[in-house]
């Protein structure tokens, strides 16, 4: 294996880089402002709720500039109802968008996440 094409992933299995899931700002952003548009908040309410002192933060996740810090992904998810990793698109390694959720081995982890916290409450 040539060490400068590989990596180590998830669950430490090697692959390549262009086959490696990074997130797409872009299309996270899209994401997050379709689901503030959906949900009927007003980007002014996020910001109350996420106690920002202005907007700008949730305009540069919309245009896919930053991402929300963990706190926020944190407050979102509990907002929207959606764990915080749906809240992130990937990418495959040739470009296409998809979401977290939708990675088989993932999944699988958020629906064990998912009865153990439903278990709890």
């Amino acid at each position: 294996m040539d060490g400068s094409r590989w990596t180590r992933g998830a669950m430490d299995m090697a692959v390549p880089y262009d086959t490696y899931l990074g997130i797409d700002l872009a299309g996270t952003g899209r994401y997050l402002e379709e689901l503030i548009g959906k949900s009927g908040f007003s980007v002014k309410g996020i910001q109350n709720i996420l106690h920002l002192s202005c907007p700008q933060p949730i305009y540069r996740w919309m245009r896919g500039q930053t991402l929300p810090t963990v706190e926020h992904l944190y407050v979102l998810a509990k907002l929207f109802s959606m764990h915080m990793e749906e809240l992130l698109v990937h990418e495959r390694g040739n470009g296409e968008e998809i979401c977290f959720f939708e990675v088989a081995f993932c999944s699988e982890r958020i629906d064990a996440y998912r009865r153990q916290i439903s278990c709890a409450a």
